[in-house]
């Protein structure tokens, strides 16, 4: 959803301006072309996980709480979405009346584990490489 795809977002623009200090929310705003209103609805989420550090006051902002080969995508996207799973089945199937005879129960698992494991092994810190790899490599003569 949109939380989701926002969140990732703010937190890669933290990451490219780690060396910046404490980001303004707005500036995050500014660069991203998001709103400010709907990035606020974001940060409770973020700074509840301990993602984000917060200074409050004119010099203050946000910052990453680690560095950014520390945060997955995939947990982020669980942070902010919920569950990544494609049927809620997959997560409870106990509480599937159909579970015992679902024909189908092993190719939903198989597709979450495949979400998951792909989400889970890309950090920020790789999304970063490989956007400065693809820049490099983008030139006209």
């Amino acid at each position: 959803s949109t939380k989701g795809r926002y969140a990732l977002r703010m937190l890669l623009d933290l990451a490219e301006h780690q060396n910046c200090g404490f980001i303004a929310l707005k500036d995050i705003a500014d660069r991203q072309g998001i709103s400010k209103k709907y990035l606020e609805q974001i940060i409770p989420i973020l700074g509840k996980s301990g993602i984000l550090k917060t200074v409050r006051g004119s010099q203050g902002g946000y910052r990453l709480s680690k560095t950014p080969d520390k945060y997955t995508v995939g947990d982020i996207l669980r942070l902010t979405e919920g569950s990544l799973a494609p049927i809620s089945c997959v997560e409870e199937p106990a509480e599937c009346e159909r579970s015992e005879d679902c024909a189908m129960l092993s190719v939903w698992q198989g597709l979450y584990k495949v979400i998951s494991e792909y989400l889970d092994s890309i950090t920020l810190q790789d999304i970063m490489d490989r956007h400065r790899e693809q820049s490099a490599n983008d030139y006209v003569i």
